[in-house]
């Protein structure tokens, strides 16, 4: 029983996901109000019946009192979670006892990072998101719905089995050997060699990653990239998962494949298998079809909706086509969000891709644009707040500054343009009404017009980025550089792909060996910490993790056991985490708590650059309507560093957190003991060189 639906404030549906649960429950509940002899209602229709009524109570309460609910529960233990984002209101349900409302606040906000991914700035008017989550056209917003039900599955899955997606951090491969070879060949091969091909279409490859499942092998990005975030990343690593779903059952690993992969140290003595001949690569067997029969009697009205959904299917894109993605770019003039990008994402294997992020030649006119957004937006808040005249311009990018820039930019796109001609009468009359003299100058009566620009700026960057017609879009990397590009990865990785694939289930164990040198007196995890049964370890100021992998298939065998004892495992730790972050969120940094047979803690904390341990302060305790911890939908992280670097000027903090799980009979003194050796055990450079 689950439901997530984003509404306009007159209860217009502009995207719905349900479970079939949910969506059978609606149909029995409307089909049971129909007259006999009329059909069923379509099931967007019912969706916006039963949800009308919150809709337009929350608008109601909004208008009279400037707040509403954020959640509420019903007779039926159905939990309801609500969050309006300007004009559009997103809510989601819960009826099985699986999400509590921190769960559902997280599938909002990540919900709209994955809108912003997709369209970028044009979410900053509710009006042109309107437009573009539900398109007039009924083949177009059923593939762009079944996109954004796709990937919203994909991100349940991953939190559900992911640790990494579990703590909302990305977990690389450790193999530093590997690594290094794999990120020098981005390097100095493959983004060297697209990026001076002519059949690039004027693209630039910023960022090149590969990943195994949802691990990171190698990262590279081009001298003139700026840094991409981890949100963005994690993002981008959801959208290669719907693209490309990692299908663990079929790539499940016997014992026989642990020993080569369970630690550290054992990786030195890996042998790839050569490469398969081309009588192995063509004697692969067709799979055999099931027989099916040849007569079926199944109700007309059935019929015809099932020819009608199959009309609404329609096939995936074309592989080759980039999907345009708009992800935070930081420069020396400061961030901008938002910016236009070209992601492609070449499946090598099943299970491992190549993903390419690629600079567009319009990228300018996307800056511009924020600029101007920028300028307008803080031009209404001070005139929001009372402020007039100069006084509305004072200690920012003035709008008198601006002013020759906006002419020159509306003069470059041309007249021709339907939405160049709006931007330029708008542009225009507020210019006419902001500074000719006899006009009201810089006053409260500007607000609706600083709105009007800004919509219109949105038009500008909508019809540059997302429109399917805009002369930009068939430019792109060559179908014949990709497949190039691709072979060479291939080429690069044939002896190692087993590997990688059975690497990514077991990156590291409890019986791995923390050192990578194999030396006699190294001990595993297990040795080391007796009584430690699970850790994850985060470097929140790279975003980055490292934990021991959870096997929870009956197939596979670990020291955790088989399936049932690792799946008990896997649900306290996944607890824990819900947890800590109650208690962080309330300003708790440590959190030491016996549940049953085991004793968990959790540990945040700020180190400089050598290392030093910097001295705990206080954590800003967050109001109930904040968004979730995390730095998937919201960077939390960034936030508090940069909260905590105000009294360690000059200095660079880095933050990391800890949790363990141990045995309850294990002494607390001896827990502690373990957390501060692992800690700094993990985190040594010689230890692990590439996190």
């Amino acid at each position: 029983m689950k439901c997530l639906l984003i509404a306009s404030e007159s209860a217009e549906v502009l995207f719905h996901w349900t479970d079939s649960e949910f969506q059978q429950n609606v149909q029995e509940q409307y089909g049971a109000s129909q007259e006999e002899g009329q059909g069923l209602p379509a099931f967007e229709d019912s969706i916006s019946t039963l949800f009308a009524p919150i809709i337009i109570s929350c608008s109601t309460m909004v208008d009279r009192l400037g707040d509403s609910y954020t959640s509420f529960i019903t007779e039926s233990n159905h939990i309801y979670v609500l969050h309006q984002f300007d004009e559009c209101l997103y809510i989601a349900v819960n009826g099985d006892g699986e999400e509590g409302e921190d769960d559902l606040k997280r599938k909002i906000y990540v919900m709209k990072k994955m809108i912003e991914v997709l369209f970028g700035m044009v979410t900053l008017s509710s009006n042109l998101l309107r437009k573009e989550l539900r398109p007039q056209d009924t083949e177009q917003r059923a593939r762009l719905w079944k996109h954004l039900q796709s990937l919203l599955e994909t991100y349940s899955q991953l939190r559900e089995n992911d640790q990494s997606f579990l703590v909302e951090a990305v977990e690389r491969l450790i193999h530093p050997t590997l690594c290094e070879q794999c990120i020098e060949f981005l390097e100095r091969r493959l983004v060297q060699q697209l990026n001076s091909s002519a059949e690039r279409a004027g693209e630039e490859v910023l960022h090149a990653f590969i990943l195994v499942h949802t691990k990171l092998l190698a990262f590279y990005s081009s001298r003139s990239a700026s840094t991409l975030s981890t949100s963005d990343l994690l993002a981008l690593i959801i959208m290669a998962q719907e693209m490309y779903p990692s299908n663990v059952d079929l790539e499940e690993t016997g014992p026989e494949d642990i020993d080569s992969t369970s630690g550290s140290g054992h990786e030195s003595f890996y042998t790839p298998e050569p490469s398969p001949t081309d009588k192995d690569s063509n004697s692969s067997e067709m799979p055999v079809r099931g027989s099916t029969p040849v007569f079926e009697f199944i109700d007309p009205d059935i019929q015809m909706a099932e020819d009608s959904l199959q009309t609404l299917e329609v096939p995936p894109p074309d592989a080759s086509t980039p999907r345009r993605v708009f992800l935070d770019v930081s420069s020396k003039d400061g961030l901008y969000p938002m910016m236009p990008h070209s992601m492609y994402c070449l499946q090598l294997w099943p299970g491992i891709t190549l993903v390419l992020l690629t600079k567009i030649p319009t990228n300018a006119v996307a800056m511009s644009v924020y600029t101007f957004l920028e300028a307008f937006a803080k031009l209404e808040k001070r005139l929001r707040e009372g402020h007039e005249g100069s006084a509305a311009t004072r200690g920012q990018l003035t709008i008198h500054d601006i002013r020759n820039k906006l002419d020159k930019f509306i003069k470059a796109l041309g007249p021709s343009e339907i939405q160049s001609a709006h931007l330029q009468n708008v542009w225009t009359e507020f210019k006419n009404r902001a500074f000719s003299r006899g006009g009201p100058g810089l006053n409260k009566d500007l607000i609706p017009w600083c709105r009007n620009m800004k919509t219109q700026l949105c038009g500008i960057y909508r019809q540059c980025f997302l429109n399917s017609a805009s002369a930009d879009v068939p430019r792109h990397l060559s179908t014949g550089l990709q497949e190039r590009a691709q072979t060479m990865v291939q080429e690069k990785l044939m002896d190692w792909k087993d590997f990688l694939l059975v690497k990514s289930k077991r990156n590291i164990t409890m019986v791995s060996y923390p050192c990578i040198a194999l030396d006699p007196a190294d001990l595993t995890y297990l040795e080391e910490f007796p009584g430690l049964i699970h850790f994850i370890c985060v470097d929140r100021s790279t975003g980055q993790m490292i934990a021991p992998s959870l096997n929870i298939t009956e197939r596979t065998t670990s020291e955790l056991g088989k399936g049932p004892v690792a799946q008990f495992i896997k649900g306290k730790v996944w607890s824990l985490v819900g947890t800590t972050r109650h208690f962080l969120r309330k300003g708790y940094s440590t959190v030491t708590l016996r549940d049953g047979d085991f004793y968990f803690c959790y540990f945040l904390w700020f180190e400089n650059e050598t290392g030093y341990k910097l001295e705990a302060g206080e954590i800003p305790v967050l109001p109930d309507e904040s968004a979730p911890i995390g730095m998937l939908a919201w960077d939390y992280y960034r936030k508090l560093l940069r909260y905590y670097s105000k009294n360690h000027q000059g200095e660079v903090v880095k933050c990391y957190e800890l949790l363990t799980v141990h045995l309850g009979v294990i002494p607390t003194e001896i827990i502690l003991q373990h957390c501060r050796q692992l800690a700094s055990k993990l985190w040594e450079p010689s230890r692990n060189p590439l996190l």
